[in-house]
C-alpha cells in the first residue's frame, strides 16, 4: 500500500472513531509503528490531525485545551531531558522569565542553587516551586489566571512584564513552524508569550517533537524571535533543518 492510500485510511478511521492509535494501525495496515508515526506527522503537518500521546485525533475535534492536568504525564521523559539539556542556558546570575507549561514547570524543579537568579513567571505552578528556593527572588506577575494552564494573563500581566528586560525567557507553545512562528490556542495567553518574549534578551523554547509543524488558532511571535529551540529526539530531521535554516539554534535532547 502507497502511503497516499494509508494516509485517506487512517483520516478516515480518525475521523470515524475520533481517535487512532500507532500500534493497532501499524497491526492493521501491515507496516511498522515508526512509518505509521511518520504518516500521523505527515497528516497533521496538513492540518488534518492532530498528534496526542499514542495516536492522534482529527482536527474537528479540537475544540478543547488539554489542561495541565491531563499534559503532566505525557511526553515526561522527552520534557524530563529537554528542561536538563535548558539547565545550559541559563546565565551565571541575572534574570530571567520562566512561561507556563510543564516543561517549564520541570526546569524550575531542576535550577541549580549554586547561583543568584531572578525569576520572574505568570505560572502558579513554577511560583509554587521556587517560592522557598534559596538563591531565586522570585517575582510572580498577576493577572486573570486560568484554569486550563493555572498563568495568569490580560492587561495586568502585560503591562507588568513591560516593567521589566530580562536575560533569558524561557517559553512553552502549543505549536512551532517556521511559517507561522510560535503559536497557541488562547489570544490572552498568547499576548503574554508575547509580552515575554519582547522584554528579555534572549528567548529559548521548551517544545516537544509534537509541538513541531503544528500551527494552533493564536500568533505569538515569528520563528525568527526564537534564539533557540530545545527539543527531543523524537523530532523530525526535516522540520529541524528548516527550523535551523530559519536561524534559529535547536538542541535535540
Amino acid at each position: 500500500m502507497y502511503a497516499p492510500e494509508r494516509h485517506q485510511q487512517i483520516l478516515a478511521r480518525a475521523r470515524a472513531e475520533g481517535r487512532v492509535d500507532v500500534t493497532a494501525l501499524a497491526d492493521e495496515l501491515d507496516v511498522t509503528p515508526e512509518t505509521i508515526r511518520r504518516d500521523l506527522t505527515a497528516l497533521e503537518r496538513h492540518g488534518l490531525l492532530r498528534r496526542v500521546h499514542g495516536g492522534a485525533i482529527p482536527v474537528e475535534r479540537l475544540g478543547f485545551e488539554p489542561g495541565i492536568a491531563d499534559r503532566e504525564g505525557v511526553l515526561a521523559g522527552e520534557k524530563e531531558r529537554i528542561a536538563k539539556a535548558a539547565l545550559d542556558e541559563l546565565p551565571d546570575g541575572g534574570a530571567v522569565i520562566f512561561d507556563a507549561g510543564t516543561t517549564t514547570v520541570r526546569l524550575a524543579e531542576l535550577l541549580p542553587t549554586d547561583r543568584e537568579l531572578t525569576v520572574v513567571t505568570h505560572a502558579l505552578p513554577v511560583a509554587t516551586v521556587l517560592a522557598t528556593r534559596p538563591g531565586i527572588t522570585l517575582h510572580l506577575v498577576g493577572g486573570t489566571v486560568r484554569g486550563r494552564t493555572l498563568a495568569a494573563v490580560g492587561t495586568w500581566a502585560v503591562r507588568a512584564l513591560a516593567d521589566i528586560h530580562a536575560d533569558v525567557a524561557f517559553v512553552g507553545t502549543n505549536g512551532l513552524s517556521v511559517e507561522h512562528g510560535l503559536t497557541t490556542p488562547d489570544l490572552a495567553e498568547a499576548a503574554v508569550k508575547r509580552a515575554l518574549v519582547t522584554n528579555a534578551r534572549r528567548t529559548v523554547v521548551l517544545a516537544d517533537h509534537t509541538k513541531l509543524g503544528r500551527v494552533d488558532f493564536a500568533h505569538v511571535v515569528p520563528l525568527s524571535a526564537v534564539d533557540t529551540l530545545v527539543t527531543d529526539t523524537g523530532a523530525e530531521p526535516e522540520l529541524v533543518d528548516e527550523i535551523e535554516a530559519a536561524g534559529t539554534r535547536v538542541v535535540r535532547a
